[in-house]
């Protein structure tokens, strides 16, 4: 499962697989932990600069290779502890190193990475935004449970290219339960008329 850090989200998803009687394993999107990163690295070195570019990509390295957040929080310490910071810095950095400290559990992206799994939601988000937004999400819209679940079941077939394949399988249900589910051994009768005999004209 692909998080954000909101507390109450990871305890809904914990409380769902304790109650499905599954073992999940929670990743933080890793572009949530970059956002922190780089308001820390601002707190270093100017915003646009290739020093906080570099500072930021030599943590997120450490991350992929499996350094724990926790190493990767006294890195930031120690920078800090190193250079004279005012209040709101200050906050910034604390803001961070909590941050890390708190999920550090869930930054073990080498493991996810290892295991084939995605660390990133974007992909995820963006399916969401074509698939349900761009069509639920008009003006003036409004829909039922039921309905919403057709169209959003209609459209992902389309947008899957299984459309075509689908709407056949779909019509010869609708085929077995109508009809053919009526007649003995499913043998279905003609509804239309015996073909008339041919006259031949004698003279």
């Amino acid at each position: 499962m692909l998080v954000d850090g909101n507390k109450d989200q990871i305890t809904l998803v914990k409380r769902a697989a304790k109650k499905a009687c599954i073992e999940i394993t929670i990743v933080l999107d890793i572009i949530h932990v970059l956002e922190y990163l780089w308001k820390a690295a601002h707190c270093f070195f100017a915003d646009g600069t290739k020093e906080a570019e570099q500072w930021v990509t030599c943590r997120l390295h450490e991350l992929l290779a499996g350094r724990t957040a926790g190493a990767i929080a006294s890195t930031i310490r120690r920078h800090a502890s190193s250079r004279v910071v005012d209040m709101g810095t200050a906050v910034t950095l604390d803001t961070c190193i909590g941050y890390l400290v708190k999920h550090r559990t869930l930054l073990h992206y080498d493991r996810a990475l290892a295991a084939g799994l995605p660390i990133a939601t974007g992909v995820i988000e963006g399916a969401c935004r074509h698939l349900v937004k761009d069509r639920m999400d008009r003006t003036g819209a409004r829909w039922s449970l039921r309905g919403a679940e057709a169209v959003l079941r209609l459209r992902s077939l389309r947008s899957s290219g299984d459309f075509e394949a689908y709407w056949a399988f779909h019509l010869q249900q609708e085929h077995d339960r109508t009809h053919r589910a009526r007649y003995t051994e499913g043998d279905v009768a003609s509804p239309l008329p015996p073909p008339r005999p041919k006259l031949r004209r004698v003279k």
